[in-house]
């Protein structure tokens, strides 16, 4: 059964009386272009939700234009991998994936084969949960390119065989190299360990006991769910998941993702770029603006997941901007002209 979140204004919670009508003056301006979904949870209340009709798509396939709401599911593109990541850590919880510095490869003894490659035993799960593999990967190109290293390993014929068969270019735990092979790996793992499908996991111990019911997950060619990139949710229950994360894994007075696991995932591992660390499949922003620090999951197309645990609020964005070089302004003009400026008093 969806959660039954509870209104409250935001002036309750810090923001100024001029949020909202900004904020509505922008979207009708056109200012905030591409937006369809933008909610505001703060500590466990329904804080304010705006919703703009516009052309959606569906892991490339075109939806035509669609009258967003608070029930319509979205593509979370990359946004997916952190929450992969805390699938993983419900998993360790249970007993049912290996922890962190446990190898790599032994976790995929049908592909021992490529023993052969001395880097390989040089990888934990850490490199992996952390991105940090140090192998060759690059998804800096469009992702309607074939060159683009997701989009090939969406056409090999063994995904992971491909993943584990990247050249080596640096020392693994050395550099950041943004790698959606990395949560696929964990995807295969967690269904290993739980003899579930990644959904079905997902279902069964995170999405369920949030009263998440209507997700759906996207599914490659060969029938693997996509765990870089296909999950889909409405807006409300992704921010549902944040308000989780707020409270150390808690939600309703249940238990649902391990606190230790939380505090393992947003402990800072690795600069990635600008003033952004990394963790478990997060990114993470130190405080610097008054506002404390953030941690924040972000897909392809303006798709943001933002956490502001100081003032306990969970903020989804969700845009159509896929595959755009700028499809990063609108989220940055929310965040940075309106919610953090208003929680000033701006």
């Amino acid at each position: 059964m969806p959660y039954q979140w509870q209104a409250d204004a935001p002036t309750e919670h810090g923001f100024s009386a001029a949020f909202e009508p900004k904020l509505d003056g922008a979207v009708a301006d056109g200012a905030l272009p591409d937006l369809h979904g933008l909610v505001i949870a703060a500590d466990g209340k329904r804080i304010l939700e705006r919703y703009v009709t516009g052309e959606d798509e569906a892991w490339g396939r075109p939806l035509g234009c669609v009258d967003f709401g608070p029930d319509t599911l979205h593509d979370l593109r990359s946004v997916s991998k952190s929450i992969v990541g805390l699938l993983y850590g419900i998993a360790l919880g249970l007993g049912q994936v290996p922890a962190p510095e446990a190898p790599l490869l032994a976790q995929f003894p049908e592909h021992a084969d490529l023993a052969q490659h001395p880097h390989l035993h040089e990888l934990t799960l850490f490199h992996v949960l952390t991105m940090t593999m140090g192998q060759e990967w690059n998804e800096d190109l469009p992702y309607t390119d074939p060159a683009n290293s997701e989009i090939a390993m969406e056409m090999a014929p063994d995904r992971f065989r491909f993943i584990l068969e990247r050249p080596a270019c640096a020392t693994p735990g050395s550099k950041w190299t943004y790698t959606g092979g990395a949560s696929a790996l964990l995807g295969r793992i967690i269904e290993k360990g739980s003899g579930l499908s990644l959904l079905d996991f997902a279902r069964t111990h995170l999405f369920t006991p949030l009263g998440i019911d209507a997700a759906d997950w996207t599914r490659g060619g060969d029938g693997t769910f996509s765990a870089a990139s296909g999950l889909r949710l409405t807006p409300w229950d992704l921010a549902a998941i944040g308000q989780c994360v707020l409270q150390d894994g808690r939600f309703t007075g249940r238990d649902i993702i391990p606190a230790a696991w939380l505090a393992a995932t947003f402990t800072p591992r690795i600069a990635c770029f600008d003033d952004i660390m990394y963790g478990y499949q997060w990114y993470l922003r130190a405080a610097t603006d008054g506002h404390g620090p953030r941690r924040f999951a972000m897909g392809n197309g303006g798709q943001r997941l933002i956490l502001i645990p100081e003032r306990g609020l969970s903020i989804a964005i969700l845009c159509g901007a896929y595959n755009q070089p700028d499809q990063w302004k609108t989220p940055a003009a929310i965040m940075l002209e309106h919610v953090l400026p208003a929680l000033s008093g701006n």
